[in-house]
């Protein structure tokens, strides 16, 4: 399925329904269909052959809307920049990607147009949301251009879509999708997150993330539901948009949902049309889901697994709990997954060996990154590989036991920080926590747990540690254990742990 048949079969069913809803404004059906259009008629003016880059970077917005099914329509791809970059992370990823039309939010217009001064590919330069020197607006852009399809020839294997992975363990890279491997995910999500077209879908992270885009935005729109954007996280804007628009369902990293949760002016009437919330991107801790439970009993819980590499690999419906609670579900009914030993054989139930996945819903490569790209189809047998650890079970239901590269050898015994991380959060006192290795003489690596308190929450590290002797062995208890008010995160909420940890390893080597 091609993605800009999604919003045009949509638009035909709901013409007149709103598609977008952002900040008090309104955009149709209709007028989003003939705003992408007209956008794809104005890129393909420029001339450029099929296959140009064509960057954005803005907030969620509607002109995000416009830009990812207009770009659709063109053969070209659209590359989804962070909004939070520096000048020089900016720099490397319009270069790295090739893009040659940048669309910016204005208020990123400093480090954009100084960026662009210096890329002699970049040579279209579009501003969004006002007039910015050096630039076309957004409006002026798009309205000598026709409202009719391009019709521009295409087929679901074009190129279509790159996002950046979140940096967590070094410089990013550019994840390319094909137009029928972001169709597969949009079905997914669509299906195993219950969305319909009643549906008010709150879009709370950024667009630039798989997350936003591919797992709530596209599938709202495939189902011919309602998007409602928020531009900016904060619980009282949330709050206000989840109000005012009515919100039934949405996406959220356990980051989010932990401050809606703990937030002391929390009502459940703002939140009284709300009955769906899917959430990944990182663990959900307990406390989290039962406050969630008691305090809007209504909403409905679906925990997905995926990366950005192959979309959605695991689904936890609701219905699944308590009976499976702890893992993060099982495959999708359109998308091949297993749990495999190093040679590529299925592991018994139980037994521990990594997750891959197979199918429309895996990535085409690393853009410009052929031997990273390799080493993710290692086997050159269509399978990819995620480096997660995890164990499966007998109905096929996924836990993930960790990263493997974030796995700890302390004396040639291997330890998962996922483990040691579920212990602390047992403690009540624990809000949220990351645990990795540091270097040590003898062991070659012990386990360091950094660690942040619920508000009003005083506990000492004697006590932590005196509470983790009950659930792990020694050698797996932390040998540091650091309090800190927050950690550094990727835009979707993951924990930098190699942020965390490179102080550590500046003069030694790790063995893997």
């Amino acid at each position: 399925m091609l993605t800009g048949d999604m919003l045009r079969r949509s638009a035909k069913r709901f013409p007149d329904k709103p598609a977008v809803l952002w900040q008090g404004n309104t955009l149709s059906y209709s007028a989003l269909d003939g705003q992408a259009n007209q956008l794809a008629n104005a890129l393909l003016a420029l001339g450029l052959p099929k296959g140009t880059k064509v960057g954005i970077i803005s907030t969620n917005r509607p002109e995000y809307a416009v830009a990812f099914f207009g770009v659709a329509r063109t053969g070209y791809v659209l590359v989804n920049i962070s909004v939070l970059y520096a000048e020089d992370e900016l720099a490397y990823v319009l270069e790295k990607a090739d893009v040659e039309v940048l669309l910016f939010q204005n208020m990123f217009a400093e480090k954009a147009l100084a960026v662009a001064s210096k890329l002699e590919k970049l040579t279209s330069l579009v501003s969004i949301g006002g007039a910015v020197e050096g630039a076309a607006s957004f409006e002026d852009f798009l309205n000598p251009q026709p409202s009719s399809d391009p019709q521009v020839p295409l087929s679901e294997d074009d190129p279509f879509c790159m996002t950046y992975t979140g940096g967590t363990t070094g410089r990013p890279k550019g994840v390319l999708f094909h137009h029928k491997g972001r169709a597969v995910t949009a079905h997914t999500v669509m299906v195993e997150e219950a969305i319909d077209e009643r549906d008010i879908v709150g879009v709370v992270t950024p667009m630039f993330h798989v997350a936003a885009l591919n797992i709530m935005f596209q599938p709202t729109i495939l189902a011919g539901a309602t998007v409602a954007f928020l531009s900016k996280w904060s619980v009282d804007d949330f709050r206000a948009m989840a109000h005012e628009t009515k919100m039934t369902a949405a996406f959220m990293v356990p980051t989010q949902v932990s401050m809606v949760m703990s937030d002391e002016t929390f009502e459940a009437a703002d939140f009284a049309a709300w009955k769906k919330l899917s959430f990944a991107g990182a663990p959900m801790p307990d406390w989290v889901q039962h406050a969630m439970m008691e305090k809007l009993p209504g909403v409905k819980l679906t925990q997905i697994y995926g990366q950005s590499e192959m979309g959605v690999v695991a689904v936890l419906r609701h219905w699944y709990l308590p009976e499976k609670l702890g893992a993060v579900g099982r495959q999708p009914y359109n998308v091949d997954v297993a749990v495999v030993g190093p040679e590529g054989k299925p592991v018994a139930p139980g037994e521990i060996g990594e997750v891959v996945s197979r199918g429309d819903n895996v990535m085409l490569e690393y853009y410009r990154e052929p031997e990273q790209t390799a080493a993710f189809f290692q086997l050159s047998d269509g399978w990819g590989w995620t480096g997660d650890l995890a164990t499966i079970d007998a109905d096929g239901f996924i836990t993930l036991i960790d990263r493997s590269k974030d796995m700890i050898i302390s004396g040639g015994e291997n330890i998962y920080p996922k483990e040691i991380e579920d212990a602390l959060y047992a403690h009540d006192a624990v809000r949220e926590c990351a645990v990795f290795g540091i270097p040590h003489d003898k062991w070659g690596e012990v386990p360091a747990a950094y660690v942040a308190l619920k508000a009003g929450r005083d506990v000492s590290a004697g006590e932590l540690e005196t509470h983790c002797t009950g659930l792990l062995a020694k050698f797996k208890r932390p040998r540091l254990i650091k309090f800190v008010e927050d950690f550094p995160k990727t835009p979707i909420g993951k924990i930098q742990k190699n942020v965390l940890r490179e102080p550590y390893w500046k003069n030694h080597t790790k063995l893997i």
